[in-house]
């Protein structure tokens, strides 16, 4: 199962539900449709449901491109609204700068269309937001509130070079100083900075990468911590590789004094190849059958960008991607696509929607001072199974 970031990759041991449970055999995966403590205790949902109703912060673990991920974030939000009425849903997917847009969505002043301008989905966040429409719409429909729990690239830049001395508590939202990573998350930081870069970038390259990811957990959990003086009960949608191991997003909620919180992930289900969940990384995880969208969904290159001055900036790669196919790399800046200038994402987000099944879309990049072409290859109805 693949860990999760965005637009930064970031990596998320916490208390187990006192929660009745059902014996199941050791080392395997939930069934379709089973909630599961990792550590193989079949958990029964209705138990499950009022004990977390109970808790201050539940955090809904997601891979980003996955719709089916989005759609057990809604039905389990649905299931806790019904418990807990007076709750608020904290996204990772915007930035402070975003609240009144989501404000003005949940009132009902936006429509779709002027919510994502408003809230600038597309420089913001990236991903299309047909996967995140349906939790929007069910905030709006029961007006709960919505907050944007993260920070803009160039506040987490600015906290990460200049330090966070140098950046005035206003212009930083009132976020404080991250607690440090424990040995394991560096660890597990690290793996992933190795995977990211040639080698010779040395110490000090990595050291921004964990300083960047710890910006990033503590703006989302100083987010959530804040909408728990407004709401009962606060459920934020993350990323999983910020959840994970009670490591991220967990981590800093302790050290800011909340540690009445559960973690919950969807996880592969019923598959003869599937990875058990392991103790620890979540106190439940959720069975999801591995299968092909019943729908097609628009092309995605699976990628997270950001402006770039002249092109667009590459921010992240997508495992298993097109990107990754095309051999797209993180720090890339896309220059034209199809022979057009980009200016900003939402020129490559257009572009990429209207490619066509099976045909390839020729990106001219710039990496390391030098430009090429490359030629992302879009998979056929049939590769795909739609």
């Amino acid at each position: 199962m693949r860990d999760s970031f965005a637009p930064f990759r970031v990596l998320a041991v916490a208390a187990c539900l006192a929660l009745a449970s059902l014996p199941l055999h050791a080392g395997s995966c939930p069934d379709p449709g089973q909630w599961q403590r990792p550590g193989d205790e079949r958990l029964d949902g209705a138990a499950l449901f009022a004990e977390l109703a109970g808790r201050d912060v539940v955090l809904l673990g997601e891979r980003h491109d996955r719709m089916d991920h989005h759609r057990w974030q809604l039905h389990t939000l649905a299931g806790l609204h019904a418990l807990r009425p007076d709750m608020a849903i904290g996204l990772e997917m915007l930035p402070r700068e975003a609240q009144p847009a989501l404000d003005a969505w949940v009132a009902g002043e936006l429509d779709e269309a002027a919510f994502l301008a408003a809230s600038d989905w597309y420089d913001a966040w990236g991903f299309d937001p047909e996967l995140y429409l349906p939790i929007l719409h069910f905030a709006r429909l029961h007006r709960v509130p919505l907050r944007a729990i993260n920070v803009s690239r160039e506040l987490r830049g600015r906290l990460v070079e200049a330090g966070w001395a140098a950046v005035p508590e206003a212009e930083r939202f009132g976020i404080t100083a991250p607690a440090e990573a424990s040995p394991d998350y560096r660890q597990r930081l690290a793996e992933i900075h190795a995977q990211h870069v040639n080698g010779d970038d040395g110490g000090e390259g990595l050291e921004r990468f964990i300083a960047a990811q710890l910006v990033w957990d503590r703006a989302m959990a100083t987010g959530l911590v804040e909408a728990t003086g407004e709401a009962a009960l606060v459920v934020g949608l993350i990323g999983q590789g910020h959840l994970q191991y009670g490591h991220g997003v967990p981590h800093q909620l302790v050290d800011l004094g909340v540690d009445d919180y559960a973690t919950l992930l969807p996880w592969p289900a019923g598959e003869a190849d599937c990875e058990p969940p392991p103790a620890g990384v979540a106190q439940a995880v959720f069975g999801m059958a591995e299968h092909a969208e019943p729908e097609a969904a628009p092309p995605q290159l699976g990628i997270l960008l950001a402006p770039a001055g002249e092109g667009v900036a590459v921010q992240e790669v997508i495992e298993g991607s097109v990107a990754e196919a095309a051999g797209l790399v993180a720090g890339d800046v896309i220059l034209r696509a199809a022979g057009k200038a980009l200016s900003q994402p939402a020129d490559l987000v257009g572009q990429v929607r209207r490619q066509p099944p099976g045909t390839l879309l020729p990106l001219e990049i710039r990496r390391r001072g030098e430009e090429w072409e490359v030629l992302a290859r879009f998979p056929s109805h049939e590769a795909t199974g739609h």
